[in-house]
């Protein structure tokens, strides 16, 4: 467990914060008392929440800001001194994403998705780290997913960005317990975003229903809920639960729904090579 804390006052910056579970947790905290910083690679939708958080005597700085390029990280810091006089709390929420199988993906997919997924993160993470030191009961919140602790076919790619920052949570969570700098990991499941629509690819043969997941507010509100009771971990939607229960203590389980749907999509592919196989062996 981490430290209790109230959000009000607190001084906060988001990543990738113009739609979906990102603008909710601004707006969300704003509403709360906190001093936010929303930022995204498009910065009008920013401007709208932020004007309509000031008519209401709320507190939100828009910015423009890619993740992963250096200057726009280092405009962030910039930012965040000049507006608040520091950071507690950094919210890395930024992500892109992609469906498909990993042979039929090319090699610049899955380096797109690691650059804004996991390096974005760690990267903007490293350039807030003085200003966290110096934060009040500060925190890294990194937005994960339930397929970076339990991985499915047709989202490797993206479960393999989120695995890898999985592991880099945990262990940044013990070297930055000296500095007093929490960090919370949140795996939302399926949630009700456009998430879906902005991805670079969607090969999956079957693409999951995202309007049967959690709304954007409900991520948010559970999220920052976690972040004021100290939680290190928080996995979301009771599917999601239900996988990594399973996950754990029936593997095979998962492994066999997994090959099974898979065979039943690939039935036409799989029959065609076992009949070319066998023409090769009958002309042997």
């Amino acid at each position: 467990m981490g430290q209790r804390r109230d959000l009000k006052g607190m001084r906060i910056l988001i990543t990738g914060a113009s739609q979906g579970i990102g603008k909710a947790m601004a707006e969300l905290a704003a509403r709360r008392g906190a001093k936010v910083i929303a930022t995204a690679r498009s910065v009008e939708l920013l401007n709208e929440l932020a004007t309509a958080l000031k008519k209401d005597g709320f507190t939100l700085v828009p910015l423009q800001a890619d993740i992963t390029k250096a200057e726009d990280r280092r405009k962030m810091v910039e930012a965040a001194t000049r507006e608040f006089g520091g950071l507690d709390i950094l919210i890395n929420n930024a992500g892109i994403g992609a469906t498909g199988h990993f042979a039929d993906a090319g090699a610049d997919v899955l380096r797109s998705i690691m650059e804004t997924n996991f390096f974005g993160s760690t990267e903007t993470t490293r350039v807030f780290l003085p200003l966290l030191r110096q934060g009040t009961k500060p925190a890294i919140v990194n937005i994960s997913s339930i397929v970076g602790k339990r991985a499915l076919p047709a989202r490797g790619l993206y479960s393999a960005s989120k695995f890898a920052m999985e592991g880099w949570s945990q262990a940044i969570r013990a070297e930055l317990y000296k500095d007093g700098i929490d960090v919370v990991v949140i795996n939302p499941g399926l949630t009700q975003t456009n998430f879906s629509k902005n991805m670079l690819e969607q090969k999956a043969k079957v693409q999951m229903d995202h309007l049967r997941g959690m709304t954007s507010e409900e991520v948010a509100e559970e999220t920052l809920l976690a972040i004021e009771k100290g939680k290190n971990n928080l996995n979301l939607t009771f599917r999601g639960k239900l996988l990594l229960l399973v996950a754990r203590f029936a593997p095979w389980v998962i492994e066999l729904f997994a090959r099974k749907k898979v065979r039943k999509l690939f039935a036409e592919e799989i029959s065609k090579r076992h009949t070319e196989r066998a023409k090769l062996v009958a002309n042997k």
